[in-house]
């Protein structure tokens, strides 16, 4: 297969930098497949699991020290510390070659170099991106395999062309002091040393899907955005597309794979993807997405056939476990799996583990990487090159009180702001406190490769070049009473809320206007079915506009760093906001 030119003189300056013994250009095989299957089983790096009841599936233990993303340690390497923006770290190109370059030197000897091109996005979709990843990891060449359009299709695609994303990785020796992911937007490149952890090695994902297409995005006007995208397909056959944005741990994959519950017959749901989606305006004014991934990368623990079946069938063959428990019989568990852990479990680490212990046996961020394809929910039309039109947006988040189980925001800019102040309780999937209150504008914080005060100035812009934009929501499954309890069952029922907001979005649905937005009526949101009394559905709903003032001054607080960067339309937003709540009524309070 032919190669661009440009990537054999790339090679060619690593192979020099990082002297690996060897190189293996992937081209995608299942003969190929095979071949690193066992050597990576020979190296220890992978465990085969049981092949009657995991079929082709593999289990991976990480170092200790290394399972997670790393955010202290990721850097955007922009021209100035202005572009990345007070909410990412900063590190000028010449300091990231002084500091961070040096590191590679030598770092592969004795180990191979695999050289993975890959494709993000459907095979000949306008959406899509060529990157190639250079790696010391035979664990990352498989993953990337599952989680791309990997080997000779990329090359087909690339042709002579020179425009490709960069992506060096290496273990290094796995030491946090000598660990640093670095983005390069201006130059279309990603280094990343000392982590085998997927966030931070799997650079196809949310290093170019979204650090770096985001940055490609804002130059080209398209939107990278670190969402879902699933179809709803109604008993009539009215079709709806959606994309949601949720920090992790707050439902995300559990929506993309959604099952209806038997009381709501005859409704579908179609997976197009759980994590990532690009999204550009079309010729007919609306906005239409892709999903660049071609494998899901989830979180294992609370994952379940109660909470997720789709999931649990699509991780039951030719898939990679990380971090995970193992049991005697070669098979995995995880907390919140349907199946009692068994005797003689071994835990994330490899040590014997007891109930009793008081540990968890698996890690709270351990993993499954499996190819979409699987997915029993999987739409047919998950791969089409132009991708499919959005009807709804959500914004959703893990908040205990404060915020309703959803609400529609005013239009396009007032839907900006209510992603722009997105806020969550935080969680294990990012090193850190665990429940603290934190920060996530659209869930993109963590992974938007510029400055956010540019950011939501694009969106305004992506906007204003819609004729036919989807409609907002933010939603908020986890509200809790007074005793501590979810107040709304979630899961498959998440649907009935979905519904209200389709409905909304055809002109059809009952709501009333508060300070914060468009909010269901008592009976807009079908309950047939569950046991939601009329005093939890008015707490499920309620506004309370002391608690949004409240919510109003962190709001100011989070925007003040941006200065006078910060768009004019979010300006307006929050100073229309604290207008209204001034005058809004007070809220009732909750039955005791």
């Amino acid at each position: 297969m032919p190669v661009s030119e440009a990537v054999r003189q790339w090679v060619d300056q690593v192979s020099s930098l990082c002297q690996p013994e060897s190189v293996v250009w992937c081209d995608g095989s299942d003969a190929e497949r095979e071949r690193l299957e066992k050597k990576a089983v020979s190296e220890g790096a992978l465990t085969p699991l049981n092949k009657e009841k995991l079929p082709g599936c593999f289990y991976h233990r990480s170092a200790k020290g290394d399972v997670a993303r790393t955010e202290h340690l990721t850097f955007i390497c922009s021209k100035t510390k202005d572009d990345a923006g007070p909410t990412n770290n900063w590190m000028s190109p010449e300091q990231a070659r002084e500091k961070v370059l040096p590191l590679f030197k030598g770092t592969m000897r004795g180990r191979t170099m695999y050289v993975v091109p890959f494709i993000m996005g459907p095979r000949g979709s306008r959406f899509s991106l060529v990157g190639v990843q250079l790696t010391d990891s035979v664990y990352v060449a498989l993953n990337m395999r599952i989680m791309t359009r990997m080997g000779n299709v990329a090359w087909e695609q690339l042709g002579t062309s020179k425009k490709f994303t960069k992506c060096l990785h290496s273990l290094g020796d796995l030491s946090p002091e000598r660990r640093y992911i670095c983005h390069f937007p201006d130059e279309n490149e990603i280094w990343s040393i000392g982590s085998g952890y997927g966030g931070n090695a799997l650079l196809g994902k949310k290093c170019l899907a979204l650090r770096i297409a985001s940055a490609l995005g804002k130059r080209e006007g398209w939107l990278a955005e670190h969402m879902l995208i699933v179809g709803i397909e109604s008993p009539e056959g009215e079709l709806h597309y959606i994309t949601g944005a949720f920090p992790s741990a707050c439902g995300k994959t559990n929506l993309a794979m959604l099952v209806p519950p038997p009381s709501l017959k005859g409704w579908r749901v179609r997976t197009i993807g759980d994590d990532i989606a690009w999204l550009r305006p079309g010729p007919d004014g609306r906005l239409w997405a892709v999903n660049p991934e071609a494998g899901f990368f989830g979180v294992a623990p609370g994952t379940s056939r109660k909470t997720n079946p789709s999931a649990m069938a699509t991780i039951a063959r030719n898939t990679i476990y990380t971090n995970v428990a193992l049991r005697k019989d070669g098979t995995v568990w995880w907390e919140g799996h349907d199946d009692p852990p068994g005797a003689d479990l071994l835990d994330w680490q490899g040590q014997p583990w007891k109930p009793e212990s008081g540990e968890k046996a698996a890690h709270p961020n351990s993993r499954f990487t499996a190819p979409a394809s699987q997915c029993p929910s999987i739409a047919p039309e998950w791969e089409k090159p132009e991708g499919v039109p959005i009807s709804a947006m959500f914004f959703g988040a893990r908040r205990a009180g404060v915020v309703p189980l959803i609400y529609e925001s005013f239009g396009w800019q007032h839907g900006t702001f209510l992603g722009a102040t997105l806020a969550s309780e935080t969680t294990a999937a990012a090193t850190g406190k665990v429940g603290v209150l934190r920060r996530d504008s659209m869930a993109m914080q963590p992974f938007c490769g510029y400055n956010m005060a540019d950011y939501w100035a694009h969106w305004l812009e992506i906007g204003k070049s819609l004729t036919r934009p989807p409609k907002i929501f933010r939603v908020n499954w986890f509200r809790r009473g007074k005793e501590g309890q979810f107040l709304w069952p979630g899961f498959g029922d998440n649907l009935r809320v979905i519904r209200w907001a389709l409905d909304r979005a055809s002109g059809r649905g009952t709501a009333t206007e508060t300070a914060i937005g468009h909010v269901p009526k008592l009976d807009s949101i079908d309950r047939k079915g569950i046991d939601v009394s009329d005093d939890v559905m008015k707490e499920l709903l309620r506004v309370d506009p002391t608690e949004w003032t409240d919510a109003l001054k962190h709001q100011a607080d989070y925007f003040s760093p941006f200065g006078d960067r910060l768009p004019k339309g979010i300006r307006e937003e929050h100073e229309a906001l604290a207008k209204r709540l001034r005058s809004a009524p007070a809220a009732p309070q909750p039955a005791r």
